[in-house]
Formats: C-alpha cells, sequence, structure tokens
C-alpha cells in the first residue's frame, strides 16, 4: 500500500511541477491575441511581470513555512491559490483584472515548485533520490518547450481563456493526489516567524523585478527617475533584510548555509545556468524564424531536440548522483553546455538545420543535469528543518538569473542589432526603417518577408544572425564561471 501512495504522490508532484513551470511559457505565446481582445497594449507587461514577482517573492517564505510547519500544508495551499488564479484569469474582462489575477497565481507558484523537491527528499532514501528528482528536473526542462507549443495550439483552436482553464483539471488531479495519499510523517520544529525579514525580503524583490522588467521600455529609461528609485529601494531594503537576518534568530535565509560549500556553488550554479539558458529558449526560436524564415510555429517546434537533450541528461544527472560525486557530474554538464553555446555562437544564416540541431542537444544535455542535481545537492546532507529553505533559495536564484539573463542578454542582442542595421544601411535612404524598423520581429512574418527586396533583407538576416550569435558568445563567459563553481562542489555525493 505505501508504494502504491508513493506512486500517486510523485504523480501529483509531476503535473504540479509541469502546471506551474509552464504557466509563463504558455502564457507568453497567447499574449498577442490576449491583447488584441482585452486592449491594454501599455499594460502587458504586467501579466508577465505580475506572477514572476510574486512567485520570486514567495519562494523562500513559502520554503521556510514548510520547514517550520510541514510540507503538505503548504504545497495544498500553493496548488489551491494557483488554481483560484488560474479560473480568475481566464474571467478576466480587462489587462488590469488579469495582471491581478496573475499576481495571485504567482503566490501559489511561489510554494508549488520548491516544496515538491523538498517532499520528494523527504520522502525517499538517498539511494532512490536521484531517480525521483531526476524524473521532477526532467518536467522542468519540458515545461520550457512544451508551454509554447501547447499555447499556440490552444490559442489557435479554443480561444486564449483556456490557456488558464487548462490548469483546472491538471491542478484538481494533483490536489487529489496529494491530499488522498500523503502522508507526512517528518516531526516539524516551531520557530519565530521571521516577519522582518519577510516583509524586507518581498519589497526589495518586488522594485528589483519592477525595475528590470521596465527597465528600458518606453517612457522608462534606465536612468529615468522611477527606474532609478526602484534601485534605491531595492539597495535599501535588500540590505535591512541582510541586517534583519543576521539578527534573527530563525531566519528565513540562515547566511551559515552558504559557508558549506557545496550549498553554496550549488546556488551560484542555479544563478548562473538560469541565466543563460532562457536565452536559448527565447533567441533561438526568433533565430529559425528570422533567418531561416520559418513559421512561427516551425519556430516552437525547433526546440524539441533541445527539451530531449535536456531531458536525457536530468534523468542520467539524476540516475548516477549517488554513484557519482556532483562536481564530477557537473564537470561533464558544463563542458557540454559550454560546447553547445559555443558552437551556436558561430552560426550563420548557412548553418544547416542539421548542425542547429545537434549543437541544441548538447546544449540541452549540459542544462539537463542542473535541473535534478542542483536541487538534491543543495539539500545535502542537511536535516529536515533546513530542506525547504535550501532547495527554495535554489529555485529563487534560477528564477532570478532567467530574469537578469534575458534582460542584460537582451539588451546585448538589442544593441548589436542596431549597430549592424547602422552599418548595413549606412548611406542609404529607408533600408531597413521602411521594411518594421525597430520592430524587425515583424518583418519576418511571411506575408511580409515576402516583400521585401531580395538584397534588403539579406542585410537584416545577417544584422539579426549576428546579434543573436553575439549574445550567445557573450553568454560563454556566465558558463565559464560556472566551471569555476563546479570546482567547488567538494567530492560528495547523493548517496553519500
Amino acid at each position: 500500500m505505501k508504494t502504491i501512495n508513493t506512486k500517486w504522490v510523485v504523480a501529483g508532484l509531476l503535473l504540479s511541477i509541469l502546471m506551474a513551470a509552464m504557466d509563463n511559457t504558455i502564457v507568453a505565446t497567447a499574449m498577442g491575441t490576449i491583447v488584441a481582445d482585452l486592449g491594454g497594449l501599455s499594460q502587458f507587461v504586467w501579466v508577465t511581470s505580475a506572477y514572476m514577482v510574486a512567485t520570486m517573492a514567495g519562494m523562500p517564505i513559502f520554503g521556510k513555512l514548510s520547514d517550520m510547519y510541514g510540507r503538505k500544508r503548504f504545497f495544498v495551499f500553493g496548488l489551491i491559490v494557483f488554481l483560484l488564479g488560474s479560473a480568475l484569469c481566464g474571467l478576466a474582462q480587462t489587462m488590469t483584472q488579469l495582471s491581478l489575477f496573475r499576481a495571485v497565481q504567482g503566490i501559489g507558484g511561489g510554494a508549488l515548485m520548491p516544496i515538491a523537491f523538498t517532499i520528494i527528499f523527504d520522502m525517499f532514501p538517498p539511494e532512490k533520490r536521484g531517480k525521483m528528482t531526476g524524473m521532477l528536473g526532467a518536467v522542468f526542462g519540458l515545461s520550457s518547450v512544451l508551454g509554447p507549443l501547447l499555447g499556440a495550439y490552444i490559442t489557435d483552436t479554443v480561444g486564449w481563456h483556456w490557456v488558464f482553464y487548462v490548469n483546472v483539471p491538471i491542478g484538481v488531479l494533483a490536489l487529489i493526489f496529494i491530499v488522498v495519499f500523503y502522508k507526512e510523517s517528518a516531526v516539524h520544529q516551531k520557530q519565530q516567524i521571521d516577519w522582518t525579514g519577510a516583509v524586507t525580503l518581498v519589497v526589495s524583490i518586488v522594485a528589483l523585478m519592477f525595475a528590470l522588467e521596465l527597465g528600458g521600455e518606453d517612457g522608462y529609461g534606465w536612468a529615468s527617475p522611477n527606474i532609478l528609485a526602484l534601485f534605491a529601494i531595492f539597495a535599501l531594503f535588500f540590505a535591512a533584510f541582510v541586517w534583519a537576518e543576521r539578527r534573527a534568530a530563525d531566519p528565513i535565509l540562515p547566511f551559515w548555509l552558504f559557508k558549506r560549500r557545496l550549498f553554496a556553488s550549488s546556488q551560484v550554479l542555479a544563478f548562473l545556468y538560469g541565466a543563460t539558458f532562457i536565452i536559448l529558449t527565447v533567441y533561438i526560436p526568433l533565430f529559425v524564424q528570422a533567418v531561416y524564415g520559418g513559421s512561427a510555429t516551425n519556430a516552437g517546434l525547433i526546440l524539441t531536440p533541445m527539451m530531449l537533450g535536456s531531458v536525457a541528461g536530468s534523468a542520467l544527472g539524476g540516475i548516477f548522483q549517488t554513484k557519482i560525486p556532483f562536481r564530477r557530474l557537473m564537470t561533464v554538464s558544463v563542458i557540454s553546455f559550454f560546447a553547445g553555446m559555443a558552437l551556436l555562437a558561430f552560426m550563420s544564416p548557412d548553418t544547416s538545420r542539421v548542425l542547429l540541431t545537434v549543437y541544441m542537444v548538447l546544449a540541452g544535455f549540459g542544462v539537463g543535469f542542473s535541473f535534478s542535481m542542483l536541487p538534491t545537492a543543495s539539500m545535502h546532507n542537511l536535516e529536515p528543518r533546513y530542506r525547504g529553505t535550501a532547495n527554495s533559495t535554489n529555485s529563487f536564484l534560477r528564477s532570478f538569473g532567467m530574469t537578469l539573463g534575458i534582460t542584460i542578454f537582451g539588451a546585448i542582442q538589442s544593441s548589436v542589432l542596431a549597430s549592424r542595421l547602422k552599418e548595413a544601411f549606412a548611406g542609404e535612404e529607408g533600408g531597413a526603417s521602411a521594411f518594421g524598423g525597430g520592430d524587425l520581429r515583424q518583418v519576418f512574418q511571411s506575408e511580409v518577408r515576402s516583400r521585401i527586396p531580395t538584397e534588403v533583407l539579406d542585410k537584416i538576416v545577417d544584422a539579426m544572425s549576428d546579434s543573436i550569435t553575439s549574445m550567445f558568445l557573450y553568454a560563454l563567459i556566465p558558463i565559464a564561471l560556472a566551471a569555476v563553481a563546479v570546482a567547488f562542489m567538494g567530492k560528495d555525493k547523493a548517496g553519500s
């Protein structure tokens, strides 16, 4: 009976992770249709930002609360809130309502992802944790590719409302599995809630996220008073958070954890891998659509090899982490990731689809190890009372890395693109601006592309290709730093 119950619990965790991790990507592909229906083009950025801010602000807090009062109640709370937010999003009549309901979703998502890995760690002995975390990591990698495809299909066939409604049957099934079959046995020690740390952390994260999301947008230049004020608020409240955590009896984030070499290196790796993997999922489809002239659907499907590579890497990392030290496995990971990114950085419009597929598989395989191994390494040899905190910190830093990475590397790509276009059309009147100017994504829609003179199109394609590959080249820097972090992981393995 215990084995049967365990299988249903794992099934519930897998469904929950898939639903929460896929949410941002599935919504992104529907945003054009949502804006066309609800209006509020100037507000659409808040639909994504509200979810991300709420999720990231909640992760460390829910991780700590699960250590204090038990995993099940907060995981169930996260599921219920996420489902409520999903249903409300589908009913939204304005962009403001949708943004508010997305924040509700995000609160639930902040509880789901970190606690799921911690439950696995609590349920299984060391020799079985690797396989289980490998499964969760594979689902996490799968979501980054499945989301855009599913979002596009649902939006085109039944309408954008079902991008949110689809979560309801999945979430209800997961909720039933967890409520009925998960019997929590760990003893949790009551601790004092660190309210000062919680408030200062949330305010600092919210300020930083909005600064990164809005910076560079129309009316919000990086040097504008609004953005500078947000960065100042972040700095002030983050300093207050550090001060509070050093004095709290039971801090949300015990800084002594970072004195553990394996924990500290795992957090650095989560941040660096998040910052670099996100640009592949965003810009490879753009490369395919812009440089090769593929459709939006083909651009989404092109990520499938990378997804399969990441699933394979996650599964292998999970299987072997009880037999081989974390450092050796992550060495394989970082070499594969670096090689894949380097090959992508030297692509050109003449690079064949076959070679692009090989490069993606190589990069995806390397990243896949991190999905299963870093959560396990974060919690390695920690008492149950600290596992939720440790894993939520890892999830938070990966998400933070994704946000910072897409902001920094996106700025690099935009800058290189503008420079290349200026060089290509120097001395010519009209040029690229006659076919979309700064909004070059429109240029690569098939109906627009066919009307562009060949000599103009070639210059735009070359500029777009150079801008994306240059960004991949800069991404080698954080991957090289990841190799340094791997060297500090020590000789521990999951089974020890």
